[in-house]
């Protein structure tokens, strides 16, 4: 596992980590939230090894971050923020010399080289002088180096930064594909990767570790979780019955849009079904809404919601 007991990290007088505490099994995808400044890049960068804790410690699969450093990085695959690589050589080039820095030798290394081209789609460029790449490219050349070795853990910071909506998807899907039997963090700031990738979330506000949650647990915590939204004409109207529901906490209109929050009474969405039906309202949208993760995430990193 990757554990974490008490990890910080202070530049000067600012606390960047503050005692992060966690473990994280094989099988989990993690998604690493908050907002700038929260501290996500310099966690991932201490379990690394590219920056000393200034106090606590990490280790990964058994292997202190500090005294057994080597050991526990050749078992990370690290994809950084930007992906800075050498701008001067070729892809393939490129991915020779990690394959080289990371000990593949003879059929193994060209192996899983071509088994990376293939996985990122990155034959066409492979002759190509990295500076010349656009930034979806050098996305994936980024993610092809970080997995060239298969290693039982990776760290992707950002990973589908840059890439359109079908590099996105690929992406995903490839990440998906390895998680059965790896640990994989994904720090990202974009709500929907969570939902499309992980099972597991950590959100971090100010250095703390705030929340520690599964995804479908975030959406829980939401006060829109349960609630009901629907788009009609007459809103004022419908806001004034669909408030005096005993299933109806309370009633929500913005933007034309109405939101009905449910009460200690179960049975919301089947009351204001029935009340629509009765009154014969023409309605051109009824959702269900399991949660808004964006609204979580401003509470959470605002002070709002505890662990």
């Amino acid at each position: 596992m990757i554990e974490a007991k008490a990890l910080s990290r202070r530049f000067g007088d600012l606390l960047a980590v503050d005692r992060i505490d966690f473990s994280i099994e094989p099988g989990t995808v993690l998604g690493l939230l908050g907002p700038n400044g929260a501290g996500k890049s310099t966690t991932m960068k201490m379990l690394t090894g590219f920056l000393t804790p200034s106090s606590g410690t990490a280790a990964i699969f058994g292997h202190d971050i500090q005294g057994e450093a080597m050991a526990a990085r050749r078992l990370l695959g690290y994809l950084p923020e930007g992906a800075p690589l050498y701008g001067e050589l070729s892809v393939l080039r490129f991915l020779e010399f990690i394959a080289d820095a990371r000990g593949l030798h003879g059929v193994d290394r060209r192996k899983r080289i071509a088994e990376v081209v293939d996985r990122l789609s990155l034959t066409e460029v492979m002759g190509q002088t990295i500076d010349t790449l656009s930034k979806g490219f050098k996305r994936r050349v980024g993610l092809a180096q970080a997995i060239l070795h298969d290693p039982p853990a990776l760290l992707l910071d950002e990973p589908t930064d840059g890439l359109d909506p079908n590099q996105k998807h690929e992406v995903r899907r490839l990440i998906r594909n390895m998680a059965a039997d790896k640990i994989i963090i994904v720090s990202t700031h974009i709500l929907e990767e969570v939902e499309a990738l992980c099972n597991r979330t950590m959100i971090i506000a100010r250095g703390r570790l705030v929340v520690d949650d599964t995804p479908q647990g975030l959406l829980r915590r939401s006060r829109y979780h349960g609630a009901v939204s629907l788009s009609l004409p007459n809103v004022e109207e419908a806001a004034s019955r669909l408030g005096a529901l005993a299933e109806s906490a309370e009633v929500e209109v913005r933007r034309g849009r109405l939101t009905v929050f449910p009460s200690s009474q179960p049975g919301l969405f089947e009351a204001v079904s029935r009340v629509i039906h009765e009154q014969g309202w023409a309605v051109d949208q009824l959702e269900y809404e399991a949660g808004r993760l964006d609204e979580v995430f401003r509470r959470v990193t605002s002070g709002g919601i505890s662990a």
